[in-house]
């Protein structure tokens, strides 16, 4: 199961549903996320990542990136891997 933190969701857009995460560890495409905020919870695999709108196969820690969400996730809600 997830146990190593990874970043935060500091914006969600959900006409979109992106969820704008700040790393503190570097993610790449395939790996598989899991979102957590109080009962919400829920994992998902990286299919695209985006800094900038530009895509990404990989984020280092310090990066900003979009990932698209299968569930509406809220600011402030733990991303692990």
């Amino acid at each position: 199961m997830a146990d190593k933190p990874v970043g935060k969701v500091t914006h969600y857009y959900d006409k979109i549903g992106v969820a704008i995460v700040s790393l503190n560890s570097s993610v790449k495409l395939g790996d598989t996320l899991t979102f957590k905020k109080g009962e919400v919870e829920f994992s998902q695999p990286v299919e695209s990542m985006q800094i900038e709108r530009a895509s990404v196969d990989a984020a280092k820690k310090g990066d900003v990136v979009g990932i698209q969400t299968k569930e509406p996730v809220k600011e402030g809600t733990e991303v692990y891997a």
